[in-house]
């Protein structure tokens, strides 16, 4: 099992030592899901009204971006960057042209807002993917009663419990995305998707 440290130069062992101990022991519950199979998955509640590729593309699309940024100690609950600069790389590698977006998401509970922050997401012309909100719920900050979905599908049917605003900065790229995970992500649709024409 790969994993990969937060911090760069520091090794795995080292930066748990760091961690206090109910952080240490939300990573040993991840490993443990991890080793077992058990992780959760964008497919499995994802809000699916797009028409890009095919539902079974879209959701293993998603499933193994998801797979790869689970390779984070900590999990993927704060890797909406690598995820969706990974989902762009993928979406213009099979000529579907997409730009990864940063800025602000705010997210509703009965009509109120009950948190924002900042956030990365995936958009094409005319639809928008926000593909990582599955593991939002290991995510400590995040009120533990908004229970959100991934949703890919037209912008203008985009959930009401979510509303984005993109601040028009460049995505951070990072080594980790670059140089591991997207060229295995490559390979990975070149054995199992043909590209568009």
């Amino acid at each position: 099992m790969r994993e990969i440290s937060l911090i760069e130069n520091l090794s795995i062992e080292n930066f748990l030592t760091m961690l206090p101990p109910e952080a240490r022991e939300h990573v040993s519950n991840i490993r443990v899901q991890k080793q077992n199979g058990s992780r959760p998955k964008p497919s499995t509640g994802l809000i699916d009204k797009s028409k890009i590729l095919d539902s079974i593309k879209r959701k293993a699309l998603l499933d193994k971006i998801a797979s790869l940024v689970d390779e984070n100690l900590c999990g993927r609950s704060e890797m909406c960057i690598q995820f969706a600069d990974l989902l762009e790389r993928a979406l213009t590698f099979l000529q579907i042209p997409s730009n990864a977006v940063i800025g602000r998401a705010k997210y509703y509970l009965n009509g109120e807002e009950v948190f924002k922050w900042q956030h990365a997401w995936v958009q094409t012309d005319s639809e928008i993917i926000d593909g990582n909100l599955d593991s939002t719920s290991e995510n400590p900050f995040i009120p533990e009663n908004l229970k959100l979905k991934p949703y890919w599908g037209p912008i203008t049917d985009t959930p009401n419990d979510r509303k984005f605003e993109a601040d028009g900065s460049a995505l951070p790229r990072e080594d980790d995305v670059a140089k591991i995970w997207w060229p295995e992500l490559q390979t990975w649709i070149k054995e199992n998707f043909q590209p568009s024409n």
